[in-house]
């Protein structure tokens, strides 16, 4: 063997080595609390999203109300919790199959374009997309990193066409007429409690629409 075969052998073995060690490096969760930040109309928002393959939530403060959403990975349940402690208010409201239908509905539905623009946002490495609402026609920057591995949640199940995890992406709540831009500030792989995705004791049951008519009023 001459010393260029040897060196063809060595580069190839190298190449194998860092390609099978950036495999190994990504890190994967199955179940976790991400921490992400929302920037709506320039006031920031941090909220949590708890995610299992079954299930996710997300929950945030919003003046004294503390409010959560629940879903399943099937898209086939959705509830909101709201919490006023001041108010002495626990509100309830869980959709119906009509309603979940109707939400999917008004959604956006993404095609997504690689670019290939790179940049470090927080401890990820990501790459930009672009985002297209084929319904609106609006496009969207999406930055997406492979470095870690995680289900799609309530804020990305939007994306779950694109290859990799969402990092910093516009979400537009239903009803809602501007995007909010959203960053993945942090995640761990500490277990859901029990009971997370759960209505919990002293909520009062309502409608959806019943719901939607409270935040009408300001109650």
């Amino acid at each position: 063997m001459n010393m260029l075969t040897i060196k063809k052998l060595a580069f190839g073995l190298a190449i194998t080595a860092a390609t099978t060690f950036a495999a190994s490096a990504q890190k994967t969760y199955t179940q976790g609390i991400i921490t992400y930040n929302i920037n709506a109309m320039g006031q920031d928002v941090e909220g949590k999203s708890y995610f299992t393959p079954d299930s996710s939530s997300f929950q945030y403060s919003a003046g004294p109300a503390t409010i959560k959403m629940i879903t399943s990975a099937k898209a086939d349940y959705f509830a909101i919790l709201v919490d006023v402690p001041v108010a002495s208010m626990k509100k309830a409201a869980v959709a119906t199959p009509g309603e979940i239908e109707e939400a999917a509905d008004s959604e956006p539905s993404y095609t997504f374009t690689p670019g290939t623009e790179t940049k470090k946002i927080g401890d990820y490495n990501c790459t930009k997309y672009t985002a297209k609402d084929t319904k609106s026609g609006t496009s969207y920057d999406l930055w997406v990193t492979n470095d870690i591995s995680i289900p799609a949640n309530i804020l990305t199940r939007n994306f779950a066409g694109v290859k990799g995890v969402p990092v910093q992406f516009s979400y537009i709540p239903a009803g809602a007429k501007m995007a909010q831009l959203v960053t993945l500030k942090a995640i761990s792989d500490e277990k859901v409690p029990a009971g997370t995705f759960a209505i919990g004791a002293g909520y009062d049951k309502i409608s959806l629409s019943d719901l939607k008519a409270m935040g009408g009023r300001r109650q």
